[in-house]
């Protein structure tokens, strides 16, 4: 889609500026060493001491409770879910309770929104967008349900959406149910909202590349913001950031 016709987003972002994609494959990754990495980009972008930069990956399994968690969303207790080898995290973002596990594609935007406009819900509507038009390339109708960040087919959430913006600038981001096992969502209520979950596999029917859905999910992301992605090693973006120890 030509972003001159995303009059639904607002401007149309037809100049382009640098940024990073930071892809970390070989393996789902620990929520806790994420976590750190994500403020230290986060603290280096407010600095700007480096570009925007986008964070993809996978994660071990892990239950992570954003500021409006209830307690009644997690339907078991941390000794039950550490004996399933289940982490759980208390974060800074917005939103309730979700679940990230293998299979599942994790994009984490370290942006500083003043490039574009300093508006929360623009950033969220666009990163909505991202995933609906990534889903379209596989052949999936997918949408937006009013009231609730995410992307949905049918009543089925397939992609949960939570985020915190500091100093202008954002963390955290988007999950996006690929091969995920969706047995992992059974330990919390998603969201709080009672309603089920589902994967690009499951509403295909079929096995499907995670590798290609980060590519086409990389290319959206970038068109979408106005991005000229350059890729870049963990260890480098670190370093750039200041990170000790790297």
């Amino acid at each position: 889609m030509n972003a001159q016709r995303r009059g639904w987003l607002g401007t149309a972002l037809t100049a382009r500026s640098s940024g990073w994609l930071l892809d970390l494959r070989g393996g789902a990754l620990p929520y806790g060493e994420v976590w750190v990495w994500q403020r230290e980009l986060l603290r280096a972008r407010q600095n700007g001491a480096i570009p925007d930069v986008l964070l993809l990956l996978e994660h071990l399994p892990v239950v992570t409770l954003g500021r409006s968690t209830q307690r009644s969303h997690l339907l078991l207790d941390r000794q039950a879910l550490a004996a399933r080898s289940i982490e759980v995290y208390e974060i800074e973002r917005g939103g309730s309770v979700t679940y990230h596990g293998p299979g599942q594609l994790i994009g984490y935007p370290i942006l500083d929104l003043r490039r574009w406009r300093d508006d929360v819900g623009w950033f969220v509507r666009t990163l909505e967008a991202t995933i609906i038009e990534t889903l379209a390339a596989f052949g999936i109708d997918a949408g937006r349900r009013p009231g609730f960040p995410g992307v949905w087919v049918g009543e089925a959430k397939i992609c949960a959406l939570g985020v915190a913006v500091r100093r202008h600038v954002t963390m955290h981001g988007f999950a996006l149910n690929v091969t995920t096992d969706l047995d992992g969502f059974g330990v919390i209520n998603p969201c709080g909202l009672g309603l089920p979950v589902t994967s690009m596999a499951a509403v295909l029917g079929r096995p499907v590349d995670l590798e290609t859905v980060r590519r086409v999910c990389a290319e959206r992301f970038a068109d979408l913001f106005g991005l000229r992605f350059d890729r870049i090693t963990l260890d480098a973006a670190r370093a750039a950031a200041g990170a000790v120890g790297v």
